[in-house]
């Protein structure tokens, strides 16, 4: 019997010691779900997220916002934009100074100050760059003692040897020079690189077409020696651009990725056969002279950017907008980038995950999914956005920003019914953009995360009226704002446009007309019932020709959709950028430009002509607003939204401001890495308490068991 009690005792005293033991040694470590080594915790590291893999990291082919979040980081245009002023300004990155810009007429000869526009041939750009800037190390730089490049004609062992970049155990760097942007432009004409602006440059600098043709059957390591008429190196540090006409947007041109030097060496290394089939490629492993350098390539996992150890001299802006010092942005003016040391991208497929690390401390930042939204923000009386109580606790900041980007409904103007300059077509369009509702459409679709539509251009594009620039012909200006008009004013219009009621006169049933759209997954049902909804407002049948978008596109390039929905994001802040989608000489279908809706305007070309190449003055926006008056009355778009973006950081993510066209905002980031260290252990801390609970009741539970098998002994004893 003693024996017996005793046995419980020290059963009970066993669990009890293993409970506090587990306690003692999970108290060490404090945070049991930190999916990070410890000894990262102080360290000036970044962490962020990405969803899926960039496929292009050369700065030649890569043109999409994933893919920018990287290579924006490693490498340098010669101009960039000035991170704090408003509106957006171009200064020098690489380059000593601005551009040194020259006309000059058929001869070649320069012109005057002053000179006409229509006497100007071509336009140089003369740039000169910083000297002792130098490129990342990296294999393909690496010489051997004889001073011969190491790594440029490896043998068959060596590349089947090599699964990365880093078996190549030396690197080398070299200085920048002008040559290597003479390079790069000359990439950008080779076919087999299939730049995405190539067809655009043809238009622009000289004798880049006629380049293109002279190497299309050239190996790329051979255009290095063949030069190019419109981009020339002047000395080691000093090269010319020249260009067709005058064209003031090329200055935003060369604050691209596009215009990013290119180290002739770079093409050598990795054209080399064998390479290719073990993703030893520019495309995967990039070559700057940036602040930071892929250290890691992993799309499966996680993607780490290492601070270039060579990296040039640049400092924090001094300067700004009137509020930027009072919130804190010019605290670090004048100080050596970058700030983080390292930057690591960990894979996030799923919103939910992503969401708690976040939450967590373990991710600096985030954006907000819609299934999050409502934990997050909180709408106020005013029809403003605030972060909700929870958050605020936490420390958390909210950003937003209107992007300049624009989504329309678009019509088809070379269709029957909804296009053409008739009044009966432009009062149906007219009477179809006071119907759908978009105000509507954000709120359902986006959680109010956009703004509608007045016109062409989103805001923050040079032209753009903020105060009187409200649509006439779909709203109503009261006391300065914008109300959509009745739905009985678009009835009216439809009654003028010979379809009263929403009746063709023709088949004296409900008006058919067809939407075109890639969306035909069953999550996208929502959102094609609503188009549906707000065409029955005006009595109208609308259906919906949903196919893949192979065969959209095919439909857009022969002209067989009739409406239509598109979006296009500002490549720069120019109106030219957003104008040139309404241009007739742009019409997809009879030229295969960017004018989807095939929309022609003598009046408005003409126009178009005027202004797109005129430095911004007065006269200059007065045609802007003309131009904008004309697409109104004209409706070839039903004018959508401008999406907003809403994210979130913790309160240690310094120097926090939007800055919609760089790209190249990781090296202005600083990390208060003590205070994030600090919210990580409040927040996580571990609770001990359920386990030795759990251990109670498990001993509890054994001891009707043990004295059941005690009374069952001493039975069969008996």
């Amino acid at each position: 019997m003693k024996t017996c009690k005793a046995r419980v005792l020290v059963l009970m005293l066993s669990v009890i010691f293993w409970a506090a033991s587990f306690s003692c040694v999970a108290w060490e470590s404090e945070q049991l779900n930190n999916p990070y080594p410890e000894d990262e915790d102080n360290q000036a590291i970044l962490y962020e997220s990405f969803s899926e893999r960039p496929k292009h990291l050369d700065p030649a082919v890569s043109y999409s916002n994933s893919e920018y979040t990287f290579i924006a980081q490693i490498y340098e245009p010669p101009f960039q934009y000035h991170y704090l002023k408003r509106p957006y300004q171009v200064v020098p990155l690489t380059a000593t100074r601005m551009p040194e810009v020259s006309y000059l007429n058929p001869k070649g000869e320069k012109l005057g100050n002053g000179a006409n526009d229509s006497d100007i041939a071509f336009t140089d750009y003369m740039i000169e760059i910083q000297s002792g800037i130098r490129y990342q190390p990296h294999p393909a730089l690496a010489k051997n003692t004889q001073g011969d490049y190491k790594y440029h004609q490896l043998d068959k062992a060596q590349i089947e040897a090599a699964t990365s970049l880093n078996d190549f155990k030396t690197t080398g760097s070299r200085e920048l020079t002008a040559e290597d942007y003479i390079y790069q432009i000359k990439r950008l004409a080779h076919p087999k690189i299939q730049s995405p602006i190539a067809e655009i440059m043809k238009n622009y600098i000289v004798g880049f077409d006629d380049y293109a043709k002279q190497v299309k059957d050239k190996a790329k390591t051979a255009i290095r020696g063949l030069p190019i008429e419109g981009a020339t190196a002047l000395n080691r540090y000093q090269y010319r651009i020249r260009i067709k006409g005058k064209y003031p947007q090329f200055i935003y041109w060369l604050a691209m990725p596009f215009f990013s030097p290119m180290p002739w060496e770079a093409d050598v290394f990795y054209d080399q056969k064998g390479l290719v089939d073990k993703n030893i490629t520019l495309d995967w492993f990039p070559i700057g002279t940036g602040p930071y350098l892929m250290a890691e390539n992993n799309p499966n996992r996680r993607m780490i950017l290492l601070k270039n150890p060579l990296f040039h001299l640049e400092s924090y802006p001094t300067e700004g907008e009137p509020e930027d010092k009072q919130k804190g942005l010019l605290v670090d003016a004048g100080k050596q980038l970058p700030f983080i040391n390292k930057v690591v991208f960990m894979l996030e497929k799923e919103t939910i995950p992503y969401w708690t690390k976040f939450l967590q401390g373990y991710y600096d930042a985030s954006g907000i999914a819609s299934d999050s939204f409502d934990q997050a923000i909180q709408f106020t009386g005013s029809g403003g956005v605030a972060l909700t109580p929870s958050m605020l606790e936490k420390g958390i900041q909210l950003q937003t920003s209107v992007t300049t980007s624009s989504f329309y409904m678009g019509f088809n103007m070379l269709d029957a019914t909804v296009g053409g300059a008739t009044e009966q077509a432009r009062k149906l369009r007219q009477a179809i953009a006071i119907a759908v509702d978009y105000e509507e459409y954000i709120s359902i679709f986006t959680n109010g995360r956009g703004v509608a539509a007045q016109g062409v251009l989103p805001p923050g594009i040079y032209g753009v009226d903020d105060k009187s620039g409200i649509n006439p012909y779909v709203y109503d200006n009261q006391d300065g704002k914008a109300q959509r008009k009745k739905i009985d004013v678009a009835r009216q219009l439809m009654a003028e446009a010979g379809y009263a009621g929403g009746i063709d006169p023709k088949t004296k049933e409900a008006l058919i007309l067809y939407f075109d759209t890639t969306s035909t997954s069953i999550d996208d049902r929502p959102r094609m019932n609503w188009y549906r909804k707000q065409f029955e407002k005006l009595g109208i049948k609308l259906v919906i020709r949903a196919t893949d978008y192979n065969r959209f596109q095919e439909k857009m390039r022969t002209g067989n959709a009739q409406i239509f929905v598109w979006g296009w994001n500002a490549d720069y802040p120019d109106p030219e950028n957003f104008f040139f989608l309404l241009y007739g000489a742009n019409s997809k279908v009879q030229h295969g430009g960017e004018n989807a809706s095939n929309y022609h305007n003598p009046e408005f070309d003409r126009l178009f002509e005027q202004m797109r190449n005129m430095d911004n003055s007065e006269q200059r926006y007065r045609i802007i607003q003309q131009m904008q008056e004309i697409v109104r009355h004209d409706a070839p778009w039903v004018f959508g939204f401008h999406p907003k973006n809403f994210s979130l950081f913790h309160g240690w993510y310094k120097n926090l401001k939007p800055n919609l066209m760089a790209n190249n905002q990781l090296k202005y980031t600083r990390i208060d890495t003590a205070d994030r260290a600090e919210k990580r252990r409040q927040w996580n801390k571990p609770v001990f308490w359920p386990l030795a609970l759990g251990g109670a009741v498990f001993v509890l539970m054994l001891i009707p068991a043990i004295n059941a098998y005690r009374r069952r002994v001493r039975k069969t004893n008996l």
